[in-house]
């Protein structure tokens, strides 16, 4: 394969730690990066959302990603982070533990889901990459969201 090709197969993933995973977003569906603050609690809203918040002003709802992934609340008292991405006109921020590098990685290196993945993680992922110190798993962004959606309509 050309140098050409690898360029054009490559793809930038922002990445973030979720419960000690390593979780990869397309760089081109991230808006920001942010601390969420004075973060408003929604009444009656399904557990994976975790309140709205007023930034810069836009009204981001956030989803905590956590809950969609069904883990434990963290331990510790470490702010969260949030990723801002955008469905149409509306503005979400994806609650993470902590963000990393961006990374590029060659989208032909790219596995399916395993099989035995756990079915919470492959509703919101698509691939995984195998990276020298662990996996990455790569979240299909309109799948979280519609995990959003479909609790805000609830």
């Amino acid at each position: 394969m050309s140098t050409e090709n690898i360029q054009q197969n490559l793809k930038e993933y922002v990445t973030a730690l979720i419960g000690g995973q390593l979780f990869g977003m397309p760089i081109l569906r991230v808006q920001d990066v942010f601390f969420p603050e004075r973060v408003t609690r929604v009444p009656l809203a399904p557990p994976e959302i975790a309140g709205v918040l007023n930034l810069r002003g836009r009204i981001v709802t956030l989803i905590d990603m956590r809950r969609c992934l069904g883990l434990e609340r963290r331990e510790d008292d470490l702010p969260p982070m949030a990723i801002g991405v955008e469905l149409g006109a509306e503005s979400y921020g994806l609650l993470i533990d902590s963000v990393g590098e961006v990374l590029k990685l060659d989208d032909g290196a790219r596995e399916p889901n395993p099989i035995n993945l756990d079915p919470r993680l492959a509703r919101v992922c698509v691939g995984i990459h195998r990276l020298e110190w662990q996996l990455l798993m790569v979240v299909d962004v309109d799948r979280v969201l519609d995990i959003g959606d479909k609790a805000i309509a609830a």
